[in-house]
């Protein structure tokens, strides 16, 4: 089965960080997506260009609505995703929880229904 792990986190305090902290951060990010690959369970995964260049579309009346940014403010902001394939909700947690993500901010699983 396929889950969905969404990275939140604080992007002020990642701009703020230290290039040594930034490099030690992708580090991480690289040898968990190693990880994920060496086990079958990667299936695909991006990081997202900041909150500040997102877009909410919004469709009531036949009315076409865009406001520019996100739409909640909130301390975490959705940062990035994997999907991966894994027996079970357990198993997605546990993978949830290796992300570097999981230490910074907040990881959202959800099993991927398939179309």
């Amino acid at each position: 089965m396929q889950y969905m792990l969404m990275i939140y986190g604080d992007e002020a305090a990642q701009t703020a960080m230290a290039e040594a902290e930034r490099g030690q951060m992708y580090a991480a990010y690289n040898a968990y997506t190693a990880a994920l690959r060496a086990a079958n369970a990667y299936v695909g995964g991006n990081p997202l260009q900041g909150a500040s260049t997102a877009a909410t579309v919004r469709v009531k009346d036949g009315k076409t609505k865009v406001q520019n940014g996100p739409y909640a403010e909130s301390r975490e902001q959705l940062g990035g995703y994997y999907i991966i394939e894994a027996k079970d909700l357990d198993a997605a947690l546990a993978w949830a929880a290796k992300c570097p993500g999981a230490a910074h901010g907040a990881m959202e699983v959800r099993a991927v229904v398939p179309m």
